[in-house]
């Protein structure tokens, strides 16, 4: 399963961003660097203030210190495929998204191994470190964002016919590809878990699903208090929400090596993407009373 998960889950990814691309155009990505405003401000969030809500909320919930270190962990973790994914079927600003999630990709190398080493301390008197690979993160962002999505762009770009005559079945390839990367993801790592009760597992879910609409909020307010406009807020929010589970997963098992934390992100993953589509979706109908854009 390893083998199919290394080969399949960046094919599906890359496919995923390329049909996001062919809905873009190079004016969406000029809005995001021009008026910089939201793309600061998301970034300020995810790296800022979501792990110290993190960090709140497993200061408040009496769970093991493993379970504590697993929460921390996915705030660590900023939005990734998913994330866009969403912002593109609620018709969100998806050129800002997926700047947040390749800025996001290079700041986390510095960020994750801080925080996760510092919460380990912390909750688990364990000095262990957790080192992540520059050139090994630059080329996954590469082929499976940066490079799929350019390519979309240019497609949309010199081939606009053609790209308007995939929209109808991108409409339903894209999310049903994602549910093919959740299900290969959560199969390979769902392995020995069986053991845990149900109740073990909604202890860890309640404080995970506290996290994830808890930052939806805080993302979508604090963005209209820089008067960020509604499309802005709601894909600010939906970034803050819906972290990078398979990052987690990954960090959790091949690096800190504790099946406790594994079982946090993949308790994570089994709702995050619905919950987050669902408040979204319910954001995105407010009224953005007048909110200038920016």
């Amino acid at each position: 399963m390893a083998a199919i998960q290394e080969f399949l889950i960046p094919i599906a990814i890359a496919i995923i961003m390329w049909g996001i691309g062919l809905n873009l155009t190079f004016n969406s990505f000029k809005r995001v660097f021009v008026e910089p405003k939201a793309i600061l401000t998301g970034l300020a969030l995810q790296l800022i203030m979501l792990p110290i809500v993190g960090f709140l909320i497993v200061f408040m919930w009496d769970i093991a210190p493993a379970y504590k270190v697993g929460i921390v962990l996915i705030a660590a973790c900023p939005g990734g495929t998913a994330s866009n994914l969403v912002t593109h079927m609620l018709n969100g600003r998806v050129a800002l998204s997926i700047s947040l999630t390749a800025f996001n990709s290079f700041m986390i190398l510095f960020t994750i191994p801080l925080i996760t080493s510092g919460s380990m301390e912390l909750f688990m008197n364990s000095n262990q470190k957790v080192p992540l690979s520059f050139w090994d993160t630059f080329t996954n962002v590469g082929a499976t964002v940066i490079v799929p999505v350019l390519i979309g762009l240019l497609i949309r770009h010199y081939f606009t016919a053609f790209a308007d005559q995939l929209k109808p079945y991108l409409r339903f390839v894209l999310p049903a590809t994602l549910l093919v990367v959740f299900l290969i993801v959560g199969l390979d790592s769902i392995g020995g878990e069986s053991g845990r009760s149900i109740w073990e597992k909604m202890v860890i879910a309640v404080p995970l699903l506290l996290l994830n609409l808890g930052t939806i909020l805080i993302g979508y307010w604090v963005a209209g208090q820089f008067r960020i406009n509604h499309d802005g807020r709601y894909t600010i929010a939906i970034e803050m929400g819906l972290q990078n589970s398979a990052l987690a997963i990954f960090i959790g098992s091949q690096i800190i090596q504790n099946p406790d934390v594994v079982l946090v992100a993949i308790i994570y993953s089994s709702f995050s993407f619905f919950t987050t589509l669902g408040l979204a979706y319910l954001l995105s109908k407010r009224n953005s009373n007048g909110i200038k854009n920016y």
